[in-house]
């Protein structure tokens, strides 16, 4: 799925984590919650390299050869153990980390598959070990409706939220803008405020 899939899911694994406890996540916990949610494409810009180089006579093959090559276990602990030691919530904030993290497998593995039909199997156990490539028969291509529908559900529950809640995605780079959000968002849906 799309970059701006993960994002999404990401956030609403955050702002959805207030509801179920008693102190609130901070704006810097849920921005660790989100780049946990987009950090496995890291690997997907060596994209930029192989266009760049495509047509000399050295061309860098980066994101052929690497892409999802960071959709691992190892790095998902790594985040997981950064997002620990930036948190103030520490053990909250990595579990919820690595959960959007898996989220992102998941989401890969139900919609990544290339427009070739490759899969692009995540090599989960890397680089300790090679015997576990997660994959999926059904997998559907990386442009195909479902992945559109999918992100359009998840920017639609975000903006209720945000709507319902007072925050947004936003909040992690301007609470002014989050606030302007929010006060658009509340005059223009005032009649479903019941």
């Amino acid at each position: 799925m799309s970059p701006v899939t993960h994002f999404f899911a990401g956030w609403l694994v955050a702002a959805t984590a207030d509801l179920a406890g008693p102190s609130p996540l901070t704006r810097r916990e849920k921005a660790l919650i989100v780049a946990a949610a987009v950090a496995p494409d890291l690997d997907g810009l060596g994209i930029i390299p192989e266009l760049l180089t495509r047509n000399s006579s050295h061309p860098l093959f980066w994101f052929t050869l690497y892409h999802h090559s960071l959709h691992t276990l190892a790095f998902a602990l790594v985040v997981a153990v950064v997002s620990f030691v930036l948190a103030s919530h520490r053990w909250k904030a990595a579990w919820l980390a690595l959960l959007s993290f898996h989220l992102h497998l998941l989401e890969d593995l139900a919609g990544s598959r290339g427009s070739d039909g490759y899969q692009w199997p995540i090599p989960y156990l890397a680089p300790f070990s090679s015997s576990l490539q997660l994959a999926w028969r059904g997998q559907w291509a990386l442009n195909s409706w479902p992945n559109v529908a999918i992100t359009a559900v998840l920017l639609a529950i975000t903006l209720w939220l945000a709507w319902r809640r007072g925050f947004s995605p936003l909040e992690m780079v301007s609470t002014q803008a989050d606030s302007a959000l929010i006060t658009a968002l509340r005059q223009r849906f005032s009649d479903f405020s019941g």
